[in-house]
């Protein structure tokens, strides 16, 4: 059966990606027996989010390969495994210049974008001397060691990282979810071991009332909206977001049987064929599921208490560096004001023995003039230098200047 991908935009790599996002199955239609309808000429069609760092790009690339009607063709008749193993990448050689050129900007445009953000985090840690050419290793959608053209390595870069990362989308997913689980039943926990018996045993009787109640819901072939209602106590929104990514996760792992994340109209036909297709009801719902072992939640609760040593431990060496520091700021204050009593009691007792209170610094406020240092010092004969011999009485200095009468 000839594949052609749901819209122009989504071509086969890009299915791969909005998988993860999108709330319906993909089905492959033949769109040369299709009619458009209600599509007004212009308008851009908006597709989900894939939640990859580098969506923008692997959705401008894809856009820009195309408009080009050589790899077009050669992308609607390629399977999953051409595009993998590298084959579809080795077909850019042949698309036009145009093309090319428009590859080669999309990419220095986003490897600038990398070094921005790089840029940014070395920033917000002060450091210097940033080797971006080494940081960029860190990005498998690109090769970093051509920063400047679209070669057909950085095409089938992208097509394995986006492959790659996709694949692992519900892994991650189902473990953070069973975290959030086992976390709720942590602290539904712990929050009874601060009752009395009285009051827990009350808690008890309303946590398993609320299941019952939530246990009571239609059955899952009518909207789930239905099943988790955010008026009620007892539903969990988060939860219901689970369920709604299961039963995609479901449906592609039971109708996509060749497994190239594309479901063809023959392929949905055999599913309508099974019995589960025709038992919609047999289904189980989270609530009806055991999430989590009381092995697996006893590990989860030691992880958290030997996190919250760790933090205890942290808390308590910051408590003492604050209280060393406090310590040496008092040593330090004391000593100030220790030195400062000293020079006022010095200032003191030179004021009482006549002497010009000094400075901080020792050094006198109020210096002599030069002219009584003069006038207080003994005069010897004749300019000599030589002390005066005992007993003697100097002469009154005589005048030369002329008297008038």
């Amino acid at each position: 059966m000839k594949r052609l991908s749901v819209l122009p935009q989504q071509c086969l790599l890009l299915m791969t990606c909005l998988l993860m996002a999108l709330e319906a199955v993909p089905i492959d239609i033949d769109k040369t027996k299709v009619k458009a309808e209600g599509h007004v000429e212009g308008e851009k069609v908006e597709n989900p989010d894939t939640g990859l760092y580098y969506d923008e790009y692997l959705r401008q690339v894809i856009d820009v390969l195309e408009t080009d009607k050589h790899f077009r063709e050669k992308l609607q008749t390629a399977d999953i495994e051409e595009i993998k193993s590298g084959k579809l990448s080795r077909e850019l050689d042949l698309v036009s210049h145009h093309v090319r050129t428009r590859l080669d900007e999309l990419k220095r445009q986003e490897v600038a974008r990398l070094r921005m953000l790089i840029k940014a985090k070395m920033d917000s840690v002060q450091d210097t001397g940033i080797d971006h050419q080494a940081l960029l290793k860190q990005f498998e959608h690109l090769n970093h060691q051509n920063p400047d053209t679209f070669e057909p390595k950085d095409l089938d870069m992208l097509i394995k990282a986006a492959t790659s990362d996709l694949e692992n989308y519900d892994k991650t997913r189902h473990e953070e979810f069973k975290k959030y689980e086992m976390m709720k039943e942590h602290e539904r926990r712990e929050y009874l071991k601060t009752l009395d018996e009285e009051k827990r045993k009350r808690e008890e009787s309303k946590f398993e009332e609320m299941k019952k109640k939530h246990g009571d819901h239609p059955k899952v072939h009518h909207p789930l909206e239905k099943v988790y209602d955010p008026k009620n106590e007892e539903d969990d929104m988060v939860e219901m977001e689970e369920e709604r990514l299961r039963m995609r996760e479901h449906v592609m792992n039971e109708v996509d049987i060749n497994k190239d994340r594309l479901v063809t109209l023959e392929e949905f036909l055999r599913a309508t064929e099974k019995k589960e297709f025709l038992e919609p009801d047999s289904w189980e719902t989270l609530d009806q599921q055991q999430l989590f072992t009381e092995d697996e939640l006893k590990e989860f609760e030691n992880h958290i208490s030997q996190q919250e040593d760790e933090l205890r431990k942290k808390a308590e060496e910051l408590q003492k560096q604050k209280e060393e520091l406090q310590r040496q700021h008092d040593q330090l204050q004391a000593q100030k004001q220790e030195l400062q009593q000293v020079v006022k009691q010095m200032e003191q007792k030179k004021l009482q023995q006549g002497s010009p209170p000094a400075g901080p610094g020792g050094e006198l406020k109020i210096q002599p003039p030069a002219e009584h240092k003069a006038a207080d010092a003994p005069q010897h004969p004749a300019g000599g230098d030589q002390p005066l011999p005992p007993g003697h009485i100097q002469e009154p200095a005589v005048r030369t200047d002329p008297v008038h009468p």
